[in-house]
Formats: C-alpha cells, sequence, structure tokens
C-alpha cells in the first residue's frame, strides 16, 4: 500500500460512524460474521480509544497507541477533549497506522470509529486519517448508523437529517446512512408515517406538520421549515433498515455499501452468498426489504392492540 505506488492492490472497507450507543461496534462484528460466511476475509480495526469492552479481538487496536483513560488521567482533560486530542493523536502518528495496515493486505476493513459527533460534523483529524487512507489505496465508504428510535420523534428525526448531512458534507467519503435497531423499533412507539417515509426521506413538510401539532414546538416552526428547506435542498439523505439478527436486512446493507465503496466480488463470492441466502437478488430488493420491515412493524404494532382489547 505504498503511497503513489500505481502497481500497488486496492484494499476495501467502511469507516463505521455514528453517535454514541448506535450499534458501531455490534454492527462490525456482526458484518465481519456476514461476510466471512460467504467466503470474504475482513478484519476488524478500532478506533475507538473509549472502547474497552470489545466483543471479539480486533486485527488493530488503538488502545496499542493511546487510550482515552490514560490522556483524560495525564493531561487533565474531560472525555470529550480527552477524545478529541486522541483522534489528534492517531493523525500525527498514522505511521502506526499503516504499519499495522500492512499486516492486513487482501482483507476488507471495517474500521470501528469512535461516537463523538463532532468528529465528523467539524473536527479535520479522522477525516485527514481517512484521506490518508485514500492515498494508501483503500476505497472505503462512510457507514453512518443511527439508531431507529429517533424516528418516533419528529423533533429528533429532523436534528438526525441535520447531523446525517452535515457528516455527508464534512467527511467527504461515499456514504451509507443507517437507520439501526430496527428489530427494537416496535418498543419506541407507533411511527407517524410508513417505514418508508423514514428511510426514503420524502416530503419533509408533511414532518414539520406533525412537530408543530405539539405545542411546545409551535414557536419553532419556522426554523424547522427551513431546516427542512436545507435538507431537501441538498437531497443527499436516506436511509437503509438494518437488523443485524436478519440476514436479509445484513444483505440489503452489504449490496448498499459495495455499490458505494466499488467493491465488486467474484464468482465464488456470489455462489456462496446464494448458498448463505437461498434467493437470488432482485432489482427491487432495497424495496421489497424496506416493506417486509415495514411490515414487521405493523403487524408487532395491531398484536400490541389486540393485546391492550383483550386487557380492557
Amino acid at each position: 500500500m505504498s503511497e503513489g505506488s500505481k502497481g500497488t492492490s486496492l484494499a476495501f472497507g467502511q469507516v463505521v460512524i455514528g453517535p454514541p450507543g448506535s450499534g458501531k461496534t455490534t454492527y462490525c462484528h456482526a458484518m465481519r460474521e456476514f461476510l466471512g460466511r460467504i467466503g470474504r476475509g475482513v478484519s476488524v480495526v478500532n478506533l475507538d480509544p473509549a472502547n474497552e469492552a470489545l466483543p471479539c479481538p480486533c486485527a488493530v487496536d488503538i488502545a496499542e497507541l493511546v487510550t482515552l483513560p490514560d490522556v483524560m488521567g495525564s493531561l487533565g482533560l474531560g472525555p470529550n477533549g480527552g477524545l478529541l486530542y486522541c483522534m489528534e493523536y492517531l493523525e500525527s502518528n498514522v505511521d502506526w497506522l499503516r504499519e499495522k495496515l500492512e499486516l492486513l493486505k487482501g482483507h476488507y476493513v471495517l474500521f470501528d470509529c469512535p461516537g463523538q459527533v463532532e468528529l465528523y460534523t467539524h473536527h479535520d483529524a479522522l477525516k485527514n486519517v481517512f484521506a490518508q487512507l485514500a492515498k494508501w489505496n483503500f476505497r472505503l465508504a462512510a457507514v453512518h448508523l443511527v439508531d431507529s428510535h429517533y424516528c418516533t420523534d419528529p423533533g429528533k428525526f429532523i436534528s438526525v437529517l441535520c447531523t446525517s448531512l452535515s457528516t455527508m458534507l464534512h467527511v467527504e467519503l461515499p456514504h451509507v446512512n443507517i437507520l439501526s435497531k430496527m428489530d427494537l423499533i416496535e418498543q419506541y412507539g407507533k411511527l407517524a408515517f410508513n417505514l418508508d417515509y423514514y428511510t426514503e426521506v420524502l416530503d419533509l413538510s408533511y414532518l414539520v406538520d406533525h412537530l408543530a401539532s405539539d405545542p411546545f414546538f409551535r414557536n419553532y416552526r419556522r426554523l424547522n421549515e427551513k431546516l427542512v428547506e436545507v435538507i431537501e435542498d441538498y437531497s443527499l439523505v436516506s436511509f437503509v433498515p438494518l437488523n443485524v439478527q436478519d440476514k436479509e436486512s445484513m444483505r440489503q446493507v452489504m449490496q448498499a455499501v459495495d455499490k458505494a465503496n466499488g467493491y465488486s466480488f467474484g464468482d465464488q463470492e456470489h455462489r456462496s452468498l446464494e448458498a448463505l441466502m437461498s434467493a437470488a437478488v432482485g432489482a427491487d430488493f432495497h424495496f421489497s426489504s424496506t416493506l417486509a420491515v415495514q411490515e414487521k412493524y405493523v403487524q408487532s404494532q395491531d398484536k400490541a392492540v389486540e393485546e391492550e382489547v383483550m386487557d380492557l
């Protein structure tokens, strides 16, 4: 992976980003297992210096270079400032990362990144690390995980859209936005609209109207209207629903990411994928998969209503 070498083979991977608790580490290890079952050699690289409870060993762990507790203790910084320092330290010592990645030639790499939002909206350290990876012939896609429970609150969902858009513009990588933990969405309450409204980010004026019905937000209608105009003017944000326990959902995400970073799988992987899924990949898979998730959600809602009626 020598810089500027035309003869160097390409390496592919994902940088997994998103706010704390969105399921980044869970996603990385579930995706590693899924890709491994179809014959793709995968390694996980932990770039989160605050991640001390890794569910599985990683091929590369930033803890060998710097940890958040050490930085906080030695420099007297808080968690946020300490994490920013760690990322700047990684940027300054990027040759350490390069040496570690040299040992992973031929592997598809999943980079498990920290959960501090400002690292992806206006701080430059990780953005510069990603740019350096591109110089080493890595073809990366940013996988941005957002907890699906935000869909149940119009105000929070508009905030999520703004954060996702800002991240897409700042990180400057091919981007796939994910609504994670779809298997838990029925626990968060009833959605105001069908699931595809949120995944495809359809006419957001309906969301503003729904938000304005809450007296608390009525005075902020004009602000939310302007935020929605910005989101719709860029027309960049959409989401893929994800349930890591559902192999069809994992395949949908894998296909979206492979399309984003240009990964092209060979015949052997294609056969393994079909054997794993026991189904051909349809052109309308994204749409049908979203419908399947919506159907499960509606069924769970109907069941909850029936149970309430029975209790009465």
